[in-house]
């Protein structure tokens, strides 16, 4: 099999994984990987993130603090299914982390997420929580910009393939929705499809969370870090 070497170079500032979860070790350097070419690379920070004490919970019961959840509860976690929470939460809980992205675009992206994520069937908070992780809370900053609206590395291989673009923040939502959808069953699209790497997918490989790793990136902490984001968005609480 064909592997490639390339740079992560979009990871994300220490600051921000501090406010997401305490118990994050302070990581900010660049990391190299080499990427089965027969998977899509996801261009998301890699952190090393430690499992969560078994007494965390209960210590924080004790100080009054939201016990910290370790991705590893999700790990079984169907992909197809309901969200729990809100457009309105989504969006609080990514500008409490990147307090300096656009609260207007942020609550129209949270929309499309839960709105694409009902059509398809698609568990919209672990579509969000991948999203936080690809694009560092919309901090972009490695191979993935902004304008490509391309909120969950779709094709970013490495230097000279940064990966596809998409006309509009719905269109590639909607992209990603897809392609999530496609590793997770074998069911087919309910919209018209709009996913230009679906065909390279092997349909049903990843029904659950932990399937991830190994399929969708080549990291095999990749759907622990999920995991920890979907922690803190069902621990958070918004100050109103």
């Amino acid at each position: 099999m064909i592997k490639r070497s390339f740079i992560r170079k979009c990871a994300l500032p220490a600051a921000a994984w501090l406010a997401l979860c305490p118990l994050f070790a302070e990581q900010n350097s660049a990391h190299i990987f080499d990427i089965p070419e027969t998977f899509k690379k996801a261009d998301a920070p890699e952190i090393d993130i430690p499992a969560v004490p078994e007494n965390s919970a209960r210590d924080a019961e004790e100080s009054g603090r939201l016990p910290e959840i370790s991705g590893a509860a999700f790990a079984d976690k169907n992909i197809m299914g309901r969200g729990e929470t809100g457009a309105d939460i989504l969006s609080l809980f990514l500008l409490s982390v990147n307090g300096g992205a656009d609260p207007e675009f942020v609550r129209e992206l949270a929309a499309c997420y839960t709105e694409e994520a009902e059509a398809e069937g698609v568990n919209h908070d672990i579509a969000f929580a991948q999203m936080c992780l690809e694009t560092g809370f919309l901090r972009y900053g490695g191979l993935v910009t902004a304008d490509m609206n391309n909120f969950c590395g779709l094709g970013s291989i490495g230097p000279g393939e940064p990966g596809e673009s998409f006309s509009s923040a719905r269109i590639g939502v909607r992209a990603h929705i897809q392609h999530l959808k496609t590793y997770a069953t074998n069911s087919p699209l309910n919209n018209e499809l709009v996913d230009p790497r679906r065909r390279w997918v092997r349909q049903g490989s990843a029904p659950v969370l932990k399937n991830l790793s190994g399929t969708w990136a080549a990291d095999p902490q990749y759907s622990y870090k999920i995991g920890v984001i979907l922690g803190r968005l069902y621990t958070f609480k918004p100050d109103f």
